[in-house]
């Protein structure tokens, strides 16, 4: 049987590509002076990688923070309570060109402070995350981010978030391997 929602993991031409909407939790993940991030690629362009903070899309009738956990707990292995979080500490709208999709999505934010790095376990992976988060974790400092990719770009900004009483609002914003504007409809 045919998912919908699966990903085609090859390259199409720009006008081709299926346009997915849906809401986001992610996690920034912070351990003595570190922030956890995963590689991601696009499986339609060989060599791309960049890092992104744990997280993805939320389950019907999940909260963001019940998303935040579970989607941790699946990238990583890291169980914890949607009540660990403090947050959310910031908000946007991506859109994400991939060569084979656009997908938009609007993120809710979370920080989670630990006392202590740890390992993480990808046993909770989807096929999808196999392919393309495949070269694994790292636990950079902020300087440790310089020359790298990573997304969301406003990453060290949310590295240095504390529980606030305004809510940071990074509008509308692209992080893409295949730019929207490149021939989508």
């Amino acid at each position: 049987m045919n998912n919908p929602d699966r990903r085609p993991m090859v390259a199409v031409p720009p006008p081709q590509r299926r346009v997915r909407r849906r809401q986001a939790a992610r996690v920034v993940v912070r351990a003595e002076g570190r922030v956890l991030l995963a590689s991601d690629c696009d499986p339609g362009i060989p060599g791309s990688q960049w890092w992104v903070t744990p997280g993805g899309g939320l389950d019907i009738g999940e909260s963001f923070a019940q998303a935040a956990a579970r989607e941790l707990a699946e990238e990583t292995g890291l169980l914890v309570d949607p009540g660990d979080f403090f947050g959310p500490v910031a908000r946007r709208v991506v859109h994400h060109g991939y060569s084979d999709q656009v997908l938009v999505q609007r993120e809710d934010f979370f920080v989670l402070d630990l006392p202590a790095r740890y390992e993480p376990d990808t046993a909770g992976f989807t096929a999808e995350e196999k392919v393309t988060m495949a070269a694994g974790f790292g636990w950079f400092t902020v300087a440790d981010l310089v020359g790298k990719i990573v997304w969301p770009v406003e990453l060290p900004r949310l590295i240095a978030a504390t529980i606030a009483t305004q809510l940071i609002d990074f509008g509308d914003v692209e992080e893409s391997t295949v730019p929207v504007r490149l021939g989508h409809r």
